[in-house]
């Protein structure tokens, strides 16, 4: 499985398959917004949301942004890992 890094996006191709994203598109200058966390119903129980959770938050702490995290999954991920609360505003 390769992990492909865009601008807003990460996402997860398996065999030139898309199976799993985040997208985090701008709110404004400084500030993202952590909108859409999926993974395929087969991929699921892998620990591939979370990677792509940390993915993102490492490419925002790189970017310099902050972020808002708006889909369920984002919102449970910050909760439960002070870690990366950090970039949150």
């Amino acid at each position: 499985m390769d992990y492909i890094t865009e601008l807003n996006r990460i996402y997860v191709c398996d065999d030139s398959k898309m199976v799993a994203e985040v997208t985090f598109p701008m709110m404004d200058n400084n500030t993202v917004d952590i909108n859409h966390t999926f993974v395929d119903e087969s991929y699921r129980g892998k620990g591939i949301a979370a990677k792509l959770l940390i993915l993102a938050y490492e490419t925002i702490k790189r970017q310099g942004y902050k972020a808002v995290p708006t889909c369920s999954y984002a919102i449970d991920f910050f909760k439960k890992y002070q870690e990366y609360q950090d970039i949150l505003k």
